[in-house]
């Protein structure tokens, strides 16, 4: 299995044990456990779950674990005004912790691979709407925390 794939299993678990730790009240050991060994790899109820990097998986759970104050702030600043990121429901949350996570601290990978990975995440689990506002939100963060990646935005005349 290429490395994007297993770097792109790793983001959707990391997803998903974001989520699990919030629903359920894990914590992270318990939940490294739990899917490094029951998961990651795995069939589960009749699903086959692709092998991950595991070192992936674990460097975006813990970092948005590490990281979580600074990166809920950043996305609260970047969602529409009155819509804090505490609102929004539960998976898209875990998608835009993970996705500026990367943004934040993983320059090893382009910002435009994030964000695509994090948009086709949440097409996965929603709607246009929402795979819209993941699309929007990290790309609103990469120019602002990536701008060196990205060619200036061109003003429109008044």
């Amino acid at each position: 299995m290429a490395r994007g794939e297993q770097r792109a299993a790793a983001r959707l678990a990391a997803v998903q044990a974001l989520y699990q730790m919030e629903v359920a009240r894990k914590g992270l050991n318990e939940i490294f456990a739990e899917f490094e060994s029951h998961w990651i790899g795995q069939e589960v109820e009749g699903d086959q779950y692709r092998p991950a990097e595991i070192a992936f998986f674990r460097n975006i759970l813990q970092g948005v674990l590490d990281h979580q104050t600074a990166i809920d702030k950043m996305t609260d600043e970047a969602l529409q005004a009155g819509w804090p990121l505490r609102r929004v429901e539960a998976v898209l949350r875990a998608i835009l912790r993970c996705g500026t996570y990367e943004l934040m601290r993983r320059g090893d990978v382009p910002a435009r691979v994030v964000i695509t990975e994090y948009a086709d995440l949440a097409a996965a689990f929603f709607d246009r709407e929402e795979v819209g506002l993941v699309n929007g939100v990290l790309d609103g963060l990469a120019h602002t925390l990536r701008s060196d990646e990205f060619e200036p935005r061109r003003q429109t005349p008044a």
